[in-house]
C-alpha cells in the first residue's frame, strides 16, 4: 500500500495514467467504429434496393412470359368464369399480405426503439453505478486514511 503521507504517490500516478491510457484506446476504438457505421449502413440500403430492383423485374418478366404463352395458345388457359374470381381473391389476399406487412414493419420499428430506450436506460444505470462506486471508494479512502493516523 502506497503511503500518501511521505508524499509518494507514484503508484497511484501510474495507476491513473493506465487507466486514461486504457480510457482513451476503447474511445478510440468505438469512434472507429462510429466512422465506419454510415458506410456499413449505406452499404446495407443500396443492396436491399438492388435485391427489391430484382424481384420486380423477375416479376415483369415472369409475367411477361406468361402473356406471351398464354396469347400463343389456341385454346383458353383461364375460362371466363373463374377470371374475375381469380382476381377478386388475388386483391384480396394482396392486401392482406401488404397489412401484415405494415404491421411487422411497425412491430420492428417499435422494437428497435424500444431497444434504444434500453440502451439509455443502461447508460443511466451505469452512471448512477460508477456515481455510487465514485463514492463508495472515496469513504473507505477516508476510513482507511483516518487509520492510518
Amino acid at each position: 500500500m502506497v503511503d500518501k503521507s511521505k508524499g509518494d504517490t507514484t503508484g497511484s500516478n501510474e495507476v491513473g495514467n493506465l487507466c486514461d491510457t486504457m480510457e482513451q484506446n476503447y474511445i478510440r476504438i468505438v469512434d472507429e467504429f462510429i466512422k465506419t457505421q454510415p458506410q456499413y449502413t449505406q452499404s446495407v440500403s443500396n443492396l436491399q434496393l438492388d435485391y427489391i430492383a430484382a424481384q420486380k423485374t423477375t416479376i415483369q418478366n415472369m409475367v411477361s412470359i406468361q402473356k406471351v404463352l398464354a396469347s400463343n395458345v389456341n385454346f383458353p388457359i383461364v375460362t371466363p368464369q373463374y377470371t374475375d374470381e381469380f382476381v377478386k381473391r388475388s386483391n384480396e389476399i394482396t392486401e392482406n399480405i401488404v397489412s401484415a406487412l405494415r404491421i411487422n414493419n411497425q412491430l420492428t420499428v417499435n422494437a428497435i426503439n424500444a431497444a434504444a430506450e434500453n440502451f439509455r436506460t443502461f447508460n443511466r444505470t451505469i452512471d448512477s453505478v460508477t456515481e455510487f462506486n465514485t463514492s463508495y471508494a472515496k469513504a473507505w479512502n477516508s476510513f482507511l486514511t483516518a487509520q492510518r493516523r
